[in-house]
């Protein structure tokens, strides 16, 4: 049976929007994230809201508007949010000005369609040795696609002023993506912008390991040895994490909150 919703949200974007870091083993491509959960509480206050979320880890911004816009606007969606340009910037040659052309346009697309479009700035690195070199690039990433948003009507989240966000413990062991709690954060967040209701509670934060200099050095030796040193390696080859999947829910169903 083909169930039909008067109301479609699409999600669209890399491993940030895919769910990566809030590991669920019953989901498709095996995580659930901050999309997962908006869908979850709009469809709780509301059973005629659908969702399709067709974001895959590693596409950098050009991948996903020529893979996700088209089947997105099959879909005919009400709402649609979108983040794309990570993968971009963490590369050390980027044309921010070139990319963000290519994303302004693709957003004036999406509203075209009369769908509401959610877009994000990026997330403030500066507290990171290695990541915080990429601080420069976010922020003129960040400011075009503010004037972006204000030239098509998008609705902002600004990722980049979430100073919660810096707290290590929201993050996964990788230092790159989201841990579950920073995923339901950032759906608080969305929904807070959307003004929509949520039943979500921000699980309570561990107490972090107290390290010595010599313990915090052999800590980022392994991060360096298990995910830093693998994601070089991928990119040096042009492989990406993403490469064998696919679309977690290319149409529209309806998601239930599980915890």
């Amino acid at each position: 049976m083909v169930v039909t919703f008067s109301q479609r949200y699409v999600a669209l974007g890399d491993s940030f929007t895919e769910g990566v870091g809030d590991w669920d083993p019953s989901r498709p491509n095996g995580v659930r994230g901050w999309a997962d959960r908006v869908a979850e509480q709009l469809a709780l206050a509301d059973p005629s809201w659908g969702y399709a979320n067709l974001a895959i880890r590693g596409k950098k911004l050009r991948q996903v508007i020529d893979e996700q816009i088209e089947p997105a606007l099959e879909l005919e969606p009400t709402l649609v949010s979108i983040y794309a340009g990570g993968n971009d910037i963490l590369r050390p040659k980027v044309d921010i000005d070139a990319i963000v052309a290519a994303y302004d346009s693709a957003i004036g697309r999406l509203r075209a369609s009369g769908a509401a479009v959610l877009v994000f700035t990026g997330f403030d690195s500066g507290q990171s040795p290695i990541f915080g070199r990429t601080r420069g690039r976010t922020a003129l990433y960040n400011e075009l696609v503010r004037e972006s948003a204000d030239a098509h009507g998008a609705i902002l989240v600004d990722y980049w002023r979430l100073k919660v966000l810096q707290d290590e413990r929201y993050w996964d062991v990788d230092r790159l993506h989201m841990s579950p709690a920073g995923h339901i954060l950032t759906a608080k967040k969305v929904l807070e912008v959307l003004r929509a209701t949520d039943a979500l509670d921000v699980p309570e934060l561990d107490t972090l390991p107290a390290r010595d200099r010599i313990q915090r050095l052999k800590h980022d030796a392994r991060w360096a040895r298990e995910y830093l040193g693998p994601w070089v390696s991928r990119r040096l080859r042009g492989v990406s994490s993403g490469d064998n999947l696919s679309a977690r829910f290319p149409s529209p169903v309806q998601l239930t909150p599980q915890g």
